[in-house]
This record gives C-alpha cells, sequence and structure tokens, in this order.
C-alpha cells in the first residue's frame, strides 16, 4: 500500500513539477498586480485569470498525457482538458491531473491494437484523425461527466476546510499534510487541491496557499539534526539541507532525515499546526500559490502588510518543530543519513519506474550489449567498478561490454547504465534510454551480483562470440616510463582522523609530486560531498570533479595507509589512494588493484605491512 501511494503521489508531482515555471509566472503576476498586490495594475492583472483558467490546466493534462502516451497523448490530454474547463465554473487542476493521463491512455491503447494492422500509406490520416475524434470524444467526457465531478468534489472538500476555519480546526489538516508530503505527495497536494480550493475565495488572499508551503516545520527538523545528531556526516549535512530548504525551497531535502527516525514525523505535524492556528487567528493569508516553498517566495507571496505576521508564523512552526525534534534526536538511536537517502532515491526510482537490479528483473537480459559504470567524475570509482565487474562477467559474456564514464556523458548505445543512487537523475537525462541499476557502493553491492546473474542466467540464450574484440583490454602491467605510482607516492602507519583530513593529505601529496595544481585538492573535497568515494572492503579513492580535469598536470596515484581505519560515514577506509588522472592513463593502476582485492590475503597485507617495496610490486 506504502508503494502505491508513493508511486502515485510522484505521478501526481511528475504532472506539476515540469510546469512550475507557469505557476511561478502566475504568482508573481498575482502578487504584483492584482488590487492588492505589491504594484496594482488592472490590465496586467487580466493577465492572471486566463493563465489559471486556461494555461496551468493544460500544461497539466498535456503533462499527464504525454507521461502515459507519448506525444500523441500530450495533444489528447490538452483536448480532453478543454471539455472540463468548458465544463465547470471551477478552475480544473484537479480536472487536468485526472483527464490527461485518461486521454494519453486512451491513445495508447489505440496505437498498441493498430500496431502491424495500419494501412500502408495510409499512417499519417490514420494517427491525425484518431488523436482528433478520440480527443474530440474524450472532451466531451470532461463537459459532462469529469468536470463536473471535480466540481462536486471541490465545493465538498472546500465545505469541508470552511467548516474546519469556522470551528477553527483548520490545523489539523496538518496530521495529513506532513506525512504526505513525506511520501512525495507534497506538490499533489498544494497544487492539485489546496490552490483549486483557494480560488473559490474572494478576498485576495487565502490561508490554503500557506499550509503545505510553509518552510518553518521543516527548518525545525533540520536544525535540531544540525544541533543534536550524534551521526557525525548527519550534523555535518544540516546547514547544507538548511540552505537548500529555507533558501532554495526544495522540501524533499528534509524526507531522509524525516525516514532515518519516523517519530521526527510528530515535530513538524506540530509545527505546522501551531503556524495554522496563528496565521487562521491574524487572518493571514497568500495572495497565490508559493512555489517553490522557500521563504524567499512565502514572504513574496504576502501582502505587503502582513509580512511581520507572516514571517512569524514561519518562526512559530520551526520554533515548535525544533523544540520536538530535538529530545527525539538525542534519544533515539537514528538510522544513518546514507541509508535513509537511499530510501529516499529509491522510493522516487521506485515512482519514476527505475528498477534496480536487486528489485526488478533487467529486461531482455540476454540482448544487452553494454552496460556502463557511471559516477560523478568518471575517473576512479566507476573505473574500478567497471574493471571488476568486467572481470567477473566476461567469461559467461564475452558479448558484452563493460566500461566507465561520468554520468553526464553516458553513451547512447548504453543498455544498462550502473550508477550511485543519488546520481540516477543525471544519469537519466543523460542516458534516458537505459535502464538504470543503482548500487550503494562499486565493489561490493547486493544490486550487482543480482545484475550479474541476470545477465548470465538470463531467459534467452548467450549469442555466440562473433571473433570480434568488443571488451576493452585491460593491460595488467603498468609501463615504468609512465610512473603512475612510484615510491614517495606511498605513505605507510598513518594516524587516522576524520576523512577530510585524509583526503587533504593525499591531495596535498599529489601537489607534492607535480601531479596537480593546489586547487586540485579543494575539487577532491567537492567531489566527496556529492558522493562517497569510499568503495567498500576498506578502500577509498578520493579524486576531484569533472570540472577539475584541468588542474591535472600529470598522471599519479598516491596511497595512504590507516592499519586502524579512517571513517568514510558507517565504513572505515584503509587504504585512500589518492588519484589524479590525464585520460585513461591511470586505469591500468586502477585495474591492477581490482585484481589485488580479488586476493584477500594479499588485500589484508597491504592494509598492514611496512614494505613499500612489496605494495609496489603487487600494483606493478
Amino acid at each position: 500500500m506504502k508503494n502505491f501511494v508513493q508511486k502515485f503521489g510522484k505521478f501526481l508531482s511528475g504532472m506539476v513539477m515540469p510546469n512550475i515555471g507557469a505557476f511561478i509566472a502566475w504568482g508573481f503576476i498575482t502578487a504584483l498586480f492584482i488590487p492588492t498586490g505589491w504594484l496594482p495594475n488592472e490590465r496586467l492583472a487580466s493577465i492572471q485569470t486566463p493563465i489559471l483558467t486556461y494555461l496551468l490546466p493544460i500544461l497539466i493534462a498535456a503533462q499527464g498525457g504525454k507521461m502515459i502516451g507519448g506525444d500523441r497523448g500530450r495533444v489528447m490530454g490538452a483536448i480532453a482538458i478543454m471539455g472540463c474547463i468548458a465544463g465547470s465554473e471551477y478552475t480544473m487542476l484537479m480536472g487536468a491531473m485526472a483527464i490527461g493521463p485518461l486521454a494519453g491512455f486512451v491513445i495508447k491503447k489505440f496505437d498498441e491494437a493498430m500496431d502491424g494492422h495500419m494501412p500502408a500509406g495510409f499512417e499519417m490520416l490514420i494517427n491525425n484523425f484518431s488523436v482528433g475524434i478520440f480527443g474530440m470524444v474524450m472532451a466531451i467526457l470532461g463537459y459532462y461527466i469529469i468536470g463536473p465531478v471535480m466540481g462536486v468534489i471541490l465545493t465538498f472538500l472546500a465545505g469541508g476546510v470552511q467548516f474546519l476555519v469556522d470551528a477553527t480546526l483548520l490545523p489539523l489538516v496538518a496530521i495529513f499534510i506532513e506525512p504526505a508530503k513525506v511520501l512525495f505527495l507534497n506538490n499533489a497536494i498544494n497544487h492539485g487541491i489546496f490552490t483549486p480550493i483557494a480560488q473559490t475565495a474572494s478576498a485576495g488572499k487565502s490561508i490554503m496557499y500557506m499550509l503545505e508551503a510553509n518552510p518553518g516545520p521543516g527548518l525545525g527538523v533540520l536544525l535540531a539534526y544540525w544541533a543534536f545528531s550524534k551521526d557525525k556526516m548527519t550534523k555535518d549535512s544540516a546547514p547544507g539541507a538548511i540552505i537548500i530548504h529555507f533558501l532554495g525551497g526544495i522540501h524533499e531535502i528534509y524526507f531522509p532525515y524525516i525516514l532515518m527516525n519516523p517519530v521526527v514525523i510528530i515535530a513538524p505535524i506540530v509545527g505546522n499546526m501551531c503556524a495554522i492556528l496563528f496565521y487562521t487567528l491574524t487572518g493571514c493569508g497568500l495572495v497565490s500559490a508559493c512555489s517553490p516553498g522557500s521563504i524567499i517566495a512565502f514572504v513574496s507571496m504576502s501582502p505587503s502588510t502582513q509580512i511581520p505576521l507572516t514571517l512569524l508564523g514561519v518562526v512559530i512552526s520551526a520554533g515548535v518543530s525544533f523544540v520536538i525534534a530535538s529530545p527525539i534526536i538525542k534519544m533515539s538511536g537514528a538510522k544513518n543519513l546514507e541509508d535513509a537517502q537511499a530510501q529516499t532515491a529509491s522510493m522516487k526510482a521506485q515512482s519514476k519506474g527505475q528498477g534496480t537490479a536487486a528489485s526488478a528483473a533487467v529486461k531482455d537480459a540476454g540482448k544487452v550489449r553494454k552496460v556502463v559504470f557511471a559516477c560523478d567524475a568518471g575517473m576512479g570509482s566507476s573505473a574500478m567498478g567497471a574493471t571488476k565487474f568486467r572481470n567477473r562477467v566476461k567469461a559467461a559474456r564475452p558479448d558484452l561490454t563493460v566500461i566507465n564514464t561520468s554520468v553526464d556523458n553516458i553513451p547512447a548505445d548504453c543498455d544498462i547504465a550502473v550508477v550511485q543512487t543519488t546520481l540516477v537523475d543525471r544519469a537519466k537525462k543523460s542516458a534516458p534510454q537505459a535502464q538504470m541499476v543503482t548500487i550503494g557502493n562499486f565493489l561490493a553491492d547486493p544490486a550487482l551480483d543480482a545484475l550479474y546473474i541476470q545477465l548470465t542466467t538470463g531467459d534467452e540464450a548467450v549469442p555466440a562470440n562473433t571473433g570480434e574484440n568488443t571488451d576493452p583490454v585491460v593491460p595488467t602491467e603498468v609501463p615504468n616510463k609512465k610512473k603512475i605510482m612510484i615510491a614517495e607516492g606511498i605513505r605507510l602507519n598513518q594516524t587516522p582522523g576524520t576523512k577530510e583530513e585524509a583526503i587533504q593529505a593525499a591531495g596535498e601529496l599529489m601537489c607534492e609530486l607535480g601531479y596537480v595544481d593546489a586547487t586540485y585538492v579543494d575539487a577532491m573535497q567537492e567531489r566527496e560531498k556529492l558522493v562517497t568515494t569510499y568503495m567498500g572492503m576498506g578502500i577509498a579513492i578520493p579524486h576531484g570533479t569533472t570540472q577539475a580535469k584541468g588542474t591535472v598536470k600529470k598522471t599519479g596515484i598516491v596511497l595512504f595507509q590507516y592499519p586502524d581505519g579512517v571513517p568514510f560515514g558507517d565504513e572505515k577506509a584503509n587504504l585512500v589512494f589518492g588519484i589524479a588522472g590525464i585520460g585513461d592513463e591511470h586505469l591500468d593502476l586502477l585495474a591492477k588493484i581490482c585484481e589485488v582485492l580479488e586476493d584477500e590475503e594479499v588485500l589484508n597485507k597491504m592494509k598492514t605491512t611496512n614494505d613499500v617495496e612489496w605494495i609496489l610490486k603487487q600494483l606493478s
């Protein structure tokens, strides 16, 4: 049931989010030019009504139709919503969310039925007339059924809300709002329910716009984690999350902090209840929908005379949320943030249809020809992951090509992209055609085991080897003339500190040996903030971001050995390899490191040995 709610919520959100810019434009026009706005202008204010009545529903319905039926579904959705608009006196944002996907589904089923049965030469005629005829039918359905039904629903909701307002019970809606937000129903609630209800008000402002968008409750939770979390990663990440949430209006950033300790949900619920009660008693409201829900947008949509009260309500909700969340966080053993972020990414991925190797079968495993391991820079972690997986799979699948690249440069012929959870959205933009396999780390992850099994034991037979060598050749020896790793670049028996100190030490040594400019060290720290470079099995390979490749003077790798281990999140790295690579020159050594990983005895000795020459021998 929870997965269904998550998928449903994200589907509704998927219709709204691509059109947020239009909501923002409408919001600014409303806030500035209506009679109670900042710069009242009757002529410019007249733009507001057509945008709300026609443009926004059409955009949402078209997007919903496209999500189901592609480009033809987009046209169907736009036609169908016009019937709803004409058949009801209410704003049809909810109607658009219903009829848009339905129209896309109708044309999709028609296209599936006609596949292979369309007379030659009549394709364009049938395609155009089918959209026109079915679009007309859907518009009529919208006029007589969906539009009026949505009108009744909105009337009922508006009456219920008015009852809550009259009885001073409106704060109770926070009990439903905050949990629904964590299930990614935030945009659907704000723009699909509260915005249409707000349009029934005639006072020029409405408290409905404030119920979901208030950034205060989430701010209180993040402040509590910053002040009292016992997990260093969580504590250190909270300030950045506060900026993204409070100033950027991206509320999704605090959802993992709730998921790591679900009891904390009490804090934003009570915080929002107090804010809603305050706004109800003081008669506050916004003049338009607040999107995104940042403090900047929240204030800009407030009538100028009520800005102090609007800000005070945010402070109240943040303060109450902070006070309630603080003891919960201090007393309970919260789940690690990385796990919660992975859970959040998984929830998003599932709602978008992005399966993982651990949870969904790879489609047509026998037809897969190219697997791409992608990380932020395409230089370190993905290279080692690709090498290890290539060596593992090549005996059973000699036809399979396994390469690595940066997440923004996944090739168009990629069949499966293996990426870390926090990079999956970028990977989808880079390679929309590829199946996504999301992992925690590139060396030891259950999803990789599942992927290996599916690629080597799929229902379809593995094609015979054609004799062409499609598997990139990985030399096992590093040419001495390149001197990618030298004795001066190996430091043993180091005293452990923080991972930031370990990364700094590796970067400074690479700078000292002439591999990189000093600015590369800062890029290594930035790279670690994006996605951890801990690989598993006690190994980390910090390196710079993609943008920092220009600061690399020559290829080189350094090694810092920490027998007691340096904390990288919940794991400890005993071997920290600092990497600076020009082109693919460093991949040979990474391949050799992967070979070492296969020998547990050698790997364990490397973590404690005092013999520099022995390490060089193992990696040459």
